[in-house]
């Protein structure tokens, strides 16, 4: 597979759905599932679903050379091994644009989260820029209104003997979502790919991730999340072929005309209107 950068625009639509889990603690709210308050439908932020991605390459990858992953511990250090490596020297403020473009490409190519997603590094001695990545998605939504629950569960451990004076037991709190279906969209260029280095094969392993990003991120207290579909639509230039949201609007989901509460994906109906504007692929995966 070609290390070119990509030469297609994409956009793309994710399904998934949470069984008797919490897919995305709302820390604001005691830890609750995310919800819109105007709609009570259920929210899953990029951020969320973006750390899963990483997670999994990183699980695959291993901090492997060019696979590394930029977001997570410490961030400054990482910035610094980039002017070590490139013989850039650090004074804070004295950098040359020129010298930043070579940290910063340094980055991309070490980090795919950062020829990914992009990263804002601007931060400490040794800045490298700030890069805008070629990969955006928007919050994930549910279909039909959620009804976050909390349930009581007692422990039998204590952490410490004063603790236990007070009895066996403590008690404590489980925050969930019976069920909700959750879509999210989102959207790759291939302009900004050029500028990052963002290739097909890192598109292939993009792919990857998001069918698999839920099998390596299992908890009780996420529940049972599932991949379903990964809709996407390819363009055949660079630029697009057409606006993004008459293409989403292309993917319709309803629950099935004798669902009230929807418990599982089979309540529910995918429709795709498969005619699709001129110089755009229809993939499902």
């Amino acid at each position: 597979m070609s290390n070119l950068p990509i030469k297609n625009r994409y956009d793309f639509v994710i399904i998934f759905d949470v069984e008797n889990g919490n897919p995305n603690g709302d820390p604001d709210a005691g830890n609750m599932p995310r919800t819109d308050p105007e709609t009570g439908h259920g929210l899953v932020t990029d951020v969320c679903l973006k750390r899963k991605i990483r997670n999994y390459i990183e699980l695959i990858h291993n901090d492997a050379e060019d696979y590394k992953i930029f977001i997570k511990e410490v961030l400054n250090p990482k910035m610094k091994v980039a002017y070590d490596c490139t013989g850039i020297k650090a004074e804070k403020g004295k950098q040359k644009p020129e010298e930043i473009k070579i940290a910063q490409d340094f980055m991309c190519l070490n980090y795919y989260d950062v020829r990914a997603f992009g990263a804002v590094m601007s931060t400490g001695d040794h800045p490298c820029g700030i890069v805008r990545g070629p990969i955006q998605i928007n919050f994930a939504q549910s279909i039909d209104p959620v009804v976050p629950q909390d349930i009581t569960i007692t422990r039998m451990a204590r952490t410490d003997e004063k603790r236990a004076e007070s009895g066996e037991t403590e008690m404590g709190k489980k925050n969930f979502i019976p069920y909700a279906l959750y879509k999210a969209e989102g959207f790759i260029s291939a302009a900004l790919a050029e500028k990052t280095g963002f290739s097909e094969e890192d598109l292939e392993l993009f792919w990857k991730a998001i069918v698999y990003m839920f099998e390596h991120d299992r908890s009780s207290a996420r529940g049972k999340m599932i991949m379903h579909k990964l809709i996407i639509f390819k363009h055949d230039s660079k630029l697009g072929n057409t606006h993004s949201h008459k293409l989403f609007e292309k993917v319709e989901i309803k629950k099935k005309d004798n669902v009230v509460t929807p418990r599982n994906f089979n309540d529910y109906q995918i429709n795709i209107d498969r005619n699709l504007p001129s110089g755009v692929e229809l993939i499902e995966r």
